[in-house]
């Protein structure tokens, strides 16, 4: 008998878009070459409401304007209860128990933790990293406090809060002066690279955090690297890992969102597979220290099913950097895993064990305890 496997993706998030392909390329693809699973594509719309149609599993249907058709009985509920259950209403009204999910949501609402949450509560088995390694790693400034005390190197910041720039502004630009320029720019809370600048000088700084508070309500600030070496690592597992190859951009350029997911992708690639080389031309011991520091910092921030850590490089001193950790990598990085010889069905596959995996080692963790509080608080009450 086949499961019911939901894929969730869009979501309230300024990578809503690329949230769309990573579930269709390669997840939905290779749900449909494996033929085990009823696939229920969900849609979460930029205003928030949940939709389902087996329409959706054709990535088609998402050109163009596609909000025009969706209607009202596509509107999907949810039941939390006693595990996760979709209600469809209207004359061919149903209730849909869900084996497993699938979580196909970047950014804010989905890979920061916060469908991992509603998961957990369901206790529904789901692919990726748990809650805490979702929360953290979607905070680049909690990223990198917690890989600090580890003695991960990272390059030197500082970061504030809207309230801090609207407020405490000569105290911020102190502390943005005391870096070395240029500078990049972050929101906090993003990622594919949106809303990040480098600057120069002074000059562009206002207007760069300016963009990123329109985005986010806290900012990283943080110093560039010289002699500059960008390289990223895919890795999988949840306690014994799989490392994908150490992966470079082939641009001097920075790598923004064009150059990830437009700038001569191919077409149903998802993300960019043109301007990388896998594995990175770059010294062996390289490669090792990239491999070595990877794998510690998946394990630090407590990842589990996939993750992909960057670094930066300085080409002349040959120090490695983490930059951030990406608990939901654009489209898996599935380009990279194929060039290791891992298909895109043998990926999706791989990744769906680990989720059940994962649910069934917690089954015996104990989440209650039994104590007699509340008698006593009714006694005590007493008149």
């Amino acid at each position: 008998m086949k499961k019911n496997i939901a894929v969730i993706f869009g979501g309230r998030s300024a990578e809503h878009d690329v949230s769309i392909i990573t579930a269709h390329i390669p997840i939905i693809q290779s749900l449909l070459t494996m033929g085990s699973f009823n696939i229920y594509p969900i849609y979460i719309s930029k205003t928030g409401v949940w939709y389902s149609n087996s329409d959706m599993i054709n990535m088609d249907y998402f050109k163009g304007n596609f909000e025009e058709r969706l209607i009202k009985k596509d509107i999907v509920n949810l039941s939390v209860n006693n595990g996760l259950s979709l209600l469809f209403s209207g004359i061919f009204a149903k209730s849909v128990n869900i084996d497993l999910v699938f979580p196909s949501m970047h950014g804010t609402f989905g890979e920061d933790g916060s469908l991992m949450g509603l998961l957990r509560m369901a206790q529904v088995p789901f692919v990726g990293c748990d809650l805490f390694a979702s929360a953290v790693a979607m905070d680049k400034v909690l990223t990198k406090q917690v890989l600090s005390v580890e003695n991960i190197n990272i390059v030197p910041y500082t970061w504030f809060t809207k309230f801090d720039w609207e407020n405490n502004r000569d105290d911020i630009m102190t502390k943005i002066n005391n870096l070395n320029w240029p500078l990049f720019v972050k929101p906090v809370h993003l990622g594919s690279s949106i809303a990040i600048t480098q600057v120069k000088d002074v000059s562009q700084l206002n207007n760069a955090i300016e963009v990123a508070l329109h985005y986010d309500d806290k900012v990283l600030v943080e110093e560039s690297v010289p002699d500059l070496i960008e390289v990223t690592l895919p890795i999988m597992g949840n306690d014994d890992l799989v490392l994908a190859g150490v992966e470079r951009p082939l641009t001097n350029k920075f790598f923004d969102f064009e150059s990830k997911y437009l700038s001569g992708s191919k077409k149903g690639s998802g993300a960019n597979t043109q301007v990388t080389e896998i594995p990175a031309n770059i010294n062996k011991n390289l490669i090792d220290e990239v491999n070595r520091i990877g794998e510690r910092t998946y394990k630090i921030l407590g990842c589990s099913g996939i993750s992909r850590v960057d670094f930066l490089i300085n080409g002349a001193t040959n120090k490695v950097y983490v930059n951030e950790v990406n608990t939901l990598p654009g489209s898996l990085y599935h380009h990279n895993w194929k060039k290791m010889g891992m298909s895109n069905v043998e990926l999706v596959s791989k990744l769906i064990s680990l989720a059940e995996d994962r649910f069934n080692s917690q089954k015996d963790i104990t989440h209650t305890f039994k104590s007699d509080i509340l008698s006593k608080m009714n006694r005590g009450n007493k008149s």
